[in-house]
């Protein structure tokens, strides 16, 4: 066991004394590496979006788990919670006014989990909330999303209070995890349940993202226009990617801090 892990140590190792832009090359060369096995296992694009809010309803199912059985919810930010519930629903209203399908009834049940989150970390388990870590200033968020949904959205044939919704509920998921990571930074010691979940909302956005990218690629663009024209379809892969990469630090270091078996997660200074 020992020698399996002296390669994985020594890259590691490597890794961790490059400077910052080799670092940003790497993790763009592993991303597009990732992208292209992607593309050769699943032949059904659609198949990755799916799986995203598989992984997002997983990584919920183990906040659950930390709840109910730990009794704490230390560490875990109610201010990412009620924005992920946010999202949901409005993406939800969208769903059954402009698409019903089966993202809808994935949608609602991440949507029960998520208030069920909230009432255990509100009530319940009040007494270990980390308030005075969860100082992410929620407006800082919303504010900007409602004015850019208004001024960049679908131009569909919905009606526009949906269009708006719908954008809305776009730029809202990309940052809705802000609050979590500054709790995390505020901390800077993460256990390992909040750690899991974390990491499962970071596979779920790369999955989510690789959907959007490949399917670009798939129709060879014909799918930018097929939602719309003007600043919108690129507005929606950016989204997609600034989530990706909000994410993708703390995801590295878990990745890293797995490796070394450790069970509690050490963030140094600058991370997320």
């Amino acid at each position: 066991m020992k020698a399996a892990k002296r390669p994985i140590h020594a890259v590691t190792t490597w890794v961790r004394r490059q400077p910052p832009k080799v670092k940003a090359f790497l993790g763009v060369v592993s991303a597009m590496t990732a992208l292209v096995l992607l593309r050769m296992i699943v032949h059904d694009h659609d198949n990755l979006f799916v799986a995203a809010e598989a992984v997002h309803a997983l990584g919920i199912s183990v906040l659950i788990y930390k709840l109910t059985k730990e009794k704490t919810c230390a560490g875990l930010s109610l201010k990412s919670q009620e924005l992920t519930a946010l999202f949901l629903a409005v993406r939800l209203y969208c769903s059954f006014v402009m698409e019903f399908d089966i993202h809808t009834l994935l949608d609602s049940a991440t949507l029960v989990t998520t208030l069920f989150v909230i009432y255990m970390i509100r009530f319940t388990l009040k007494a270990s909330y980390m308030e005075d870590k969860d100082n992410f200033a929620i407006y800082y968020v919303v504010i900007p999303c409602v004015v850019l949904s208004v001024l960049v959205h679908p131009s569909t044939h919905h009606h526009i209070l949906n269009k708006i919704s719908w954008a809305f509920c776009v730029y809202l998921e990309a940052v809705s995890v802000l609050p979590q990571l500054r709790v995390m930074q505020n901390t800077k010691i993460v256990e390992p349940f909040t750690a899991h979940y974390v990491f499962a909302l970071g596979i779920a956005r790369f999955l989510s993202c690789a959907h959007w990218v490949l399917q670009v690629l798939d129709t060879r663009g014909r799918l930018l226009t097929a939602l719309g024209y003007g600043f919108w379809p690129m507005m929606v892969l950016l989204s997609e990617i600034v989530q990706t990469f909000i994410l993708a630090d703390f995801c590295y270091y878990y990745v890293k801090s797995l490796m070394g078996g450790q069970l509690v997660l050490r963030l140094p200074s600058g991370v997320v």
